[in-house]
């Protein structure tokens, strides 16, 4: 159930949206769904090698901005899955050790730049930030597709390289995932958290 839960954004999409982008990682075809948006496209030349259905959550901190508050995105907390329903990837938020990529906070200073992170299960792990413009929403109720460039890769301490190779990242056919309306509407409430329920498709390429 869970595993036809999973495919069934990506198959309505590609339908709904047009032709779609086929590609294969050994023997299993990836098929990636039209980006919604010029911003959304993988650069020229790369290719998909890898797709993760994603299940977890968006986590939000009700933070001060201004006079009031709203509530912040600190970290997703997913777990990936490939077609067969089998566990390959996490993804959360942690610092890029690429010194090429440092942190501007004054407050952060020995880390690097927080960025969108994927471990897979070999360790090998990257970390990417937004591409220009690379941000779409396509449903009102759910989070935005996202195109994301790579700019740390680190291998595993057993020699595992799956994701090293990655150099761009989509979210695609996004499900829930958005802040909520209410838990922050004061300066009493800020400090609340917020974790929700979301589900998404991540095409990886090379």
């Amino acid at each position: 159930i869970m595993q036809t839960l999973l495919r069934k954004s990506l198959v309505i999409t590609a339908l709904g949206l047009g032709a779609a982008q086929f590609a294969h990682a050994g023997s299993v075809p990836i098929v990636v769904p039209p980006a919604p948006a010029p911003g959304l496209q993988a650069a020229e030349g790369l290719t998909p090698f890898l797709v993760g259905h994603a299940v977890g959550t968006q986590n939000y901190v009700c933070s001060r901005a201004g006079a009031g508050v709203k509530y912040v995105l600190f970290t997703p907390e997913a777990t990936l899955f490939d077609d067969d329903g089998k566990q390959i990837i996490t993804h959360y938020f942690s610092p890029n050790p690429n010194p090429k990529d440092p942190n501007t906070s004054a407050t952060v200073v020995a880390d690097g730049a927080i960025r969108a992170t994927w471990q897979d299960k070999d360790t090998s792990t990257i970390w990417a930030q937004l591409h220009p413009n690379g941000a779409a929403t396509v449903d009102e109720s759910a989070i935005a597709w996202l195109l994301l460039d790579v700019v740390g890769t680190e291998a595993g301490p057993t020699g595992g390289d799956k994701l090293t190779l990655t150099k761009q990242v989509q979210r695609f056919s996004t499900q829930g995932g958005l802040p909520p309306s209410t838990g922050c509407s004061t300066l009493d409430d800020a400090g609340n958290q917020a974790f929700v329920d979301y589900t998404a498709d991540y095409f990886f390429y090379k």
